[in-house]
């Protein structure tokens, strides 16, 4: 979501203009930079916490060159969610992995063929007696295949092309 948006928003919940909304998030906004600045940390009660933090001058290295590298110190802006944003993130997690499962559980019941007791790989191995399947059925560890990654058995002896076969 953009600032424009938050202000579209906002100036139609409350019923202002969005010049006018866009005016107080603006300001919301700068206060918040000028509290950083001036005091290094900005509580917001219910959201969460933005802290300005050190970072110290550190060795590194250059991944392309492998050259090392001098980093100079800097600060940064950290921010820590409060509880109830943490809380609904957390909802919307558990949202989400309720909602793989379910879709999960869906394409399970969907691979069930009526009449068929089990999937390929669960049924009995042919008996030695039966044709054994075509090497296009199913890749050599057994699972289903399109045919596409299977390969032709190799010739019991080298195929020979042109008139110096030794074998002739």
């Amino acid at each position: 979501m953009t600032k424009k948006e938050i202000v579209k928003t906002i100036s139609e919940e409350i019923g202002l203009t969005q010049l006018k909304t866009k005016e107080i998030v603006q300001k919301t906004f700068d206060a918040i930079v000028e509290t950083l600045v001036e005091e290094k940390r900005i509580e917001l009660r219910n959201f969460g916490v933005f802290e300005v933090k050190r970072r110290a001058a550190r060795k590194a290295r250059n991944p392309r060159t492998g050259a090392k590298v001098f980093v100079p110190e800097k600060f940064v802006v950290t921010f820590k969610p409060g509880k109830e944003m943490e809380e609904r993130v957390r909802e919307l997690e558990r949202r989400a992995a309720a909602e793989a499962l379910s879709c999960e559980q869906r394409e399970q019941e969907q691979d069930v063929v009526p009449g068929v007791d089990a999937a390929p790989e669960m049924q009995a191995p042919p008996s030695p007696s039966s044709p054994s399947p075509s090497p296009l059925a199913s890749s050599s560890s057994g699972a289903p295949s399109d045919g596409h990654d299977a390969l032709p058995s190799a010739p019991s002896q080298p195929t020979y092309f042109g008139g110096d076969n030794p074998g002739s």
